[in-house]
């Protein structure tokens, strides 16, 4: 049996190769990041990694995005989809195909991507009843909310099913089954994968805080919309991991957003009619559940 880590970044520090972001990626979010490259500049990092641009053009020319004419280059999908957008649809696919190659025994792969692209849909939708400026991130954030399960999966078998088994024994959230057995939870590794990715700081705070968003600072919506999108997808589609609680909702996370709770019947009819073509696009090496 593996030696239990003593914190989340421990682990994290363990298995950050197992999960790594292409060295492609890294150099186009550093680029995007700075406000004098063009949109030129970034495509000819990107095209460095043709399976990457594949995807991407995929992606932005699917039914899900519906623009009215055909992206060719990466740069002109820079131009039409905008910087910020397509940086975190570039770490939104390769985040996916990170893990994609990755066996686990606890989780059924396709249940957990269903879930995770479902919640993203969610989280845009919301995003775009409170008018945010970039729905495309609260997507990403949604879709990589809980992507620490499958690194304590992966690296922690043994203990990850004792915080399964902890959860139906106790009708506890998994969460919280995490910290009774790793005195941390699967928000904590996220947060900590995510800084190893040199993600932007609302990435991490919301991974971290997605299961109690009134904890975040500085970014208490985007948080809530990623705790509600959560909540929202396990109620209308069932718990994706074998034995895992709904996760429940932290009182006041409405409050947070704004947002009536009688707006959930809406959200849910249009992330359904949203879903099988953003799985189209964005899920396209995963088999359907």
């Amino acid at each position: 049996m593996s030696a239990i880590p003593t914190d989340a970044r421990a682990l994290i520090t363990d298995s950050v190769e197992l999960a790594s972001l292409p060295s492609v990626v890294m150099k186009a979010m550093e680029l995007l990041n700075n406000p004098r490259t063009s949109a030129s500049d970034v495509g000819q990092i990107i095209s460095q990694d043709p399976a990457l641009s594949v995807r991407l053009l995929k992606i932005v020319n699917s039914a899900f995005y519906g623009f009215p004419s055909r992206i060719d280059t990466i740069s002109r999908a820079i131009t039409i989809v905008g910087t910020l957008e397509l940086t975190d649809l570039i770490l939104g696919a390769s985040a996916i195909h990170a893990f994609e190659k990755i066996p686990n025994q606890l989780v059924n792969m396709e249940k957990f991507w269903d879930h995770s692209l479902y919640a993203g849909i969610v989280a845009r939708i919301l995003a775009r009843y409170l008018r945010a400026p970039n729905t495309e991130r609260c997507f990403i954030m949604g879709l990589l909310h809980d992507v620490g399960s499958l690194i304590l999966f992966r690296q922690q078998p043994d203990r990850s099913r004792q915080a399964l088994e902890l959860c139906v024994e106790q009708s506890m959230p998994l969460h919280l089954a995490e910290r009774e057995i790793f005195c941390f939870d699967h928000g904590e590794v996220g947060a900590e994968l995510m800084h190893a990715w040199k993600l932007p700081a609302c990435f991490i705070e919301v991974a971290r805080h997605h299961h109690q968003p009134s904890a975040a600072e500085c970014y208490r919506l985007e948080t809530a919309v990623i705790h509600l999108a959560d909540v929202i997808t396990d109620m209308a589609r069932g718990a994706t991991i074998s034995g895992k609680q709904v996760s429940p909702l932290e009182p006041g996370a409405w409050e947070l957003t704004g947002l009536s709770v009688d707006v959930m019947e809406q959200v849910v009819a249009e992330a359904d009619a949203q879903f099988e073509e953003a799985r189209a696009a964005i899920l396209p090496g995963i088999k359907a559940a």
